[in-house]
């Protein structure tokens, strides 16, 4: 079997046929090659949009001028005002009114227009107290709000029903009211009993104080009696014979016996205790045994009570004592005058003789005194 072989194709016919193969594969190509392009286009195009919405989404919401619009500004103080008058509409002058809010508080007085006003108060709750001389005190509460000029209505204040009233009195007043109950003490209600105080915190006398409870005690008329008295029991003894006797006699012991007498009372109870400032009053004891008050009665012509309120030896009725004896000297006759010895002697009699009075005075004149209060005794 014969293979035919056809005619040869020219040279320029061949190149021919590949130009156009290569063409048609070029034209192929590119058109994949633009679709290809179309189709990723495309899809950038759709994904942008998502993206940006994306992006929105996360960003910060508000802008700061936004915020700072918003912010609550500090509050402002105010003011609060008003007028005080009475039931009658009249105005009240010279009311103290108190403010207080919080740890905040002052105080003013209405005016001659019985206004008020308060500046600068913070806001918030405060309260208000209203109170004159003769008028019941009121109170008022409310609210302030920031910057505001609050007016209270009017104020009216009611008499009050009861008026306390403080009554502070000196030392010296409290003394002079206890001096006026002891000028009464009296013994049966007749003699003197002025020195002897049953209040164991009575207050301490001044210099005219005691110069005054000296002299009442002194020029009181049964004084003048007593020495009377005396004066005629030492006439009728002959004491002192260098009187001599009759009217002479008798007014010479009559003189002695109250020179004695207001001698040792104005030394012994009236210049020295000023001096040493010294009480010379006795001070009741009226507890405890009988024993201990017999003690502290004895005692008492040696000790007293200092213008301090503090136990001190007793200079004054020592010293009075013995100056009364000296001073006697000068107006008794010569041959009844005493020595120096003898004077010192009768001093520290003088000054037992005391003592035993104040024994006396503990235990047996309490209840024969007229006036003497009924106060707690002394515990000391």
């Amino acid at each position: 079997m014969g293979v035919r072989v056809g005619p040869t194709p020219s040279r320029s016919c061949l190149r021919e046929r590949i130009c156009d193969a290569a063409f048609s594969y070029v034209s192929h190509s590119s058109r994949i090659v633009a679709c290809c392009l179309a189709l990723s286009a495309l899809i950038v195009a759709c994904a942008l949009p998502v993206s940006a919405q994306s992006q929105q989404t996360d960003a910060p919401p508000a802008a700061p001028e936004k915020q700072s619009a918003n912010t609550i500004p500090p509050p402002t103080p105010g003011s609060v005002g008003g007028t005080v008058v009475d039931k009658d509409g009249a105005v009240v002058q010279n009311a103290t009114v108190v403010l207080t809010s919080g740890t905040f508080s002052t105080q003013v007085r209405s005016g001659s227009d019985g206004s008020f006003i308060f500046t600068n108060v913070p806001s918030g709750p405060f309260e208000l107290s209203f109170s004159s001389s003769g008028f019941a005190t009121q109170r008022k509460s409310a609210v302030l709000q920031s910057g505001e000029n609050y007016v209270v209505p009017q104020v009216q204040l009611v008499v009050a029903t009861t008026v306390e009233v403080e009554v502070t009195q000196t030392r010296e007043e409290i003394a002079e009211e206890q001096i006026h109950v002891e000028e009464k003490q009296r013994v049966l209600g007749v003699f003197p009993n002025f020195y002897v105080t049953y209040d164991p915190d009575a207050a301490p006398l001044n210099t005219r104080q005691k110069f005054q409870l000296g002299w009442k005690s002194t020029f009181d008329p049964v004084s003048f009696g007593m020495a009377g008295a005396i004066a005629g029991i030492e006439q009728a003894a002959n004491a002192y014979s260098g009187f001599g006797q009759g009217a002479q006699g008798y007014g010479k012991r009559l003189g002695a016996t109250f020179a004695d007498f207001v001698s040792g009372t104005f030394i012994g109870s009236v210049i020295l205790p000023s001096v040493f400032k010294q009480d010379p009053r006795y001070f009741y004891k009226g507890t405890g045994s009988r024993k201990s008050r017999f003690w502290y009665a004895m005692a008492n012509a040696v000790i007293c009570k200092g213008d301090n309120g503090r136990w001190q030896p007793n200079y004054s009725n020592v010293f009075g004592s013995l100056a009364a004896g000296g001073i006697s000297n000068l107006y008794y006759p010569a041959s009844s005058r005493n020595g120096v010895g003898l004077t010192f002697a009768n001093a520290f009699i003088g000054v037992g003789a005391s003592g035993v009075g104040a024994v006396i005075e503990e235990f047996f004149l309490h209840k024969a005194t007229s006036h003497a209060p009924n106060l707690q005794p002394h515990q000391n």
